[in-house]
């Protein structure tokens, strides 16, 4: 049963809402900074959805229909749970923050919520708050941890009217907009007041009510109250949303959805491109939840690859795995994650606490840059020569990353031109360490 509207008013900090012309608190000018440092994180896709094995979006399909669908949670048991276990090989694999679904589209919370019943305390055998254990594991192990929240419900009749996702039919839709909105405050609240420091909350769902008329009005969402609320209650939490428009005020990242900002090749990004810190958000394989039937997974080196990738174009990846229903990570997930994390323990520097290069993407890869050095990723194995457009900075140092051989480079009135040292294994990415006499700019956005 759902508790009533004065009980979750009764929740509610009271705030004053922010202006259009939102400026983000030092302490979000400091978060944010530390966000672009991180680089590199961890996203988790859980909950009832993984007992069917055909991802988070089942509950979607207008056959299955939510009544039947919530008795899942009578036999969710994942018996092999262990966050310990979980924050462990996100660690060792170079990560510096976890993402992980408190509550998606299909309305389960995976989290001890006083303002429903249909969450992983009380409506499961399991009955212990996954997210308040991986959250005292990640404070544990030093990971940061930011929480997913969907603004989007396919069961609770109070999300209403319904968008363009969840036409189950006969679905109950006599609840009040106002309470659901209300529901929202209270939930956010619990996990910003009873789970400790939250690096984020990243929204998701907003979308879905884009064919209604006024559907993506932010006054409609009350993102004023709501974001002003985040702040408040932890004022180092950055606000993000994937909501595939250009940030509203009050968000403090901008999210990508399977792409790298600036591309558009999923069809979800084609948004301008902001001044905020960058996240771009991708799935080992073609999934975001378990599916049991998936297993096309990118090899190691495509997804060293991504995150070099990601990182030239001065953003973060947040790459995904999907637990099992049992509560153990895919064997295929959990190679991939010790492989870059073998990766990751030499070439980390190159694309952690750094910033994208004064150049954009080119054919041969990116660069990256610290200070006065540049970092030049070739993730062409075939090229051995790599023209890189920057002037106007003397060239001190080219060197190999890795060894410190040097580097032949010419500096030209153009930019540089190297000549890669011939090597013998087939590497997914090859660092060249430029230092220059003065500090590199960052390229425009």
């Amino acid at each position: 049963m759902l508790i009533s509207t004065t009980a979750i008013a009764s929740l509610l900090t009271p705030i004053s809402s922010f202006s259009a012309d939102y400026k983000p608190s030092p302490e979000i000018i400091q978060a944010q900074e530390e966000f672009r440092d991180n680089g590199f994180g961890i996203f988790i896709h859980w909950g009832i959805y993984s007992m069917l094995g055909s991802g988070e979006w089942v509950l979607n399909d207008p056959n299955i229909y939510h009544d039947e669908y919530k008795n899942l949670a009578s036999g969710f048991y994942p018996s092999r749970f262990n966050a310990a276990e979980w924050v462990s090989a996100i660690k060792n694999a170079g990560a510096k923050y976890l993402c992980i679904t408190t509550r998606h589209h299909d309305g389960f919370s995976m989290f001890g919520t006083k303002a429903s019943s249909y969450n992983i305390v009380d409506a499961t055998p399991f009955k212990r708050d996954i997210i308040k254990e991986i959250a005292e594991e990640c404070n544990r192990q030093g990971i940061r941890l930011h929480l997913y929240y969907s603004q989007l419900d396919w069961g609770r009749p109070d999300y209403n009217p319904i968008g363009r996702t969840g036409h189950e039919p006969n679905r109950d839709t006599s609840g009040n907009w106002q309470d659901y909105l209300n529901f929202m405050d209270a939930q956010l609240t619990e996990l910003l007041t009873e789970y400790g420091p939250v690096g984020a909350i990243w929204y998701d769902g907003m979308w879905d009510r884009d064919e209604l008329p006024g559907g993506l009005d932010p006054e409609l969402w009350n993102l004023d109250r709501q974001y002003a609320l985040i702040h408040k209650l932890q004022p180092s939490c950055l606000v993000g949303s994937n909501h595939h428009m250009t940030p509203f005020p009050g968000e403090d990242i901008q999210i990508f959805e399977r792409d790298k900002p600036g591309e558009n090749e999923a069809g979800l990004s084609g948004q301008d491109v902001s001044p905020l810190p960058l996240e771009t958000c991708q799935t080992m394989n073609n999934s975001w939840g378990y599916r049991i039937r998936d297993n096309e997974y990118k090899s190691a080196e495509e997804l060293i690859q991504y995150l070099v990738g990601t990182a030239g174009r001065d953003a973060n990846l947040l790459l995904n795995v999907g637990p099992r229903p049992d509560g153990t990570l895919p064997p295929q997930a959990l190679e991939r994650l010790a492989a870059m994390g073998e990766w990751m323990q030499t070439y980390a520097p190159t694309v952690q606490g750094v910033r994208g290069g004064p150049v954009g993407p080119q054919q041969w890869g990116v660069t990256t840059r610290k200070g006065k050095t540049m970092y030049v990723h070739v993730l062409d194995n075939n090229a051995d020569v790599v023209f890189v457009p920057y002037s106007g900075n003397k060239l001190l140092a080219a060197n190999e990353f890795v060894g410190k051989r040097k580097v032949k480079c010419t500096q030209t009135p153009e930019g540089l031109v190297l000549t890669l040292p011939e090597s013998r294994d087939s590497q997914p990415d090859r660092v060249v360490e430029l230092t220059f006499k003065n500090e590199i700019p960052g390229a425009e956005k």
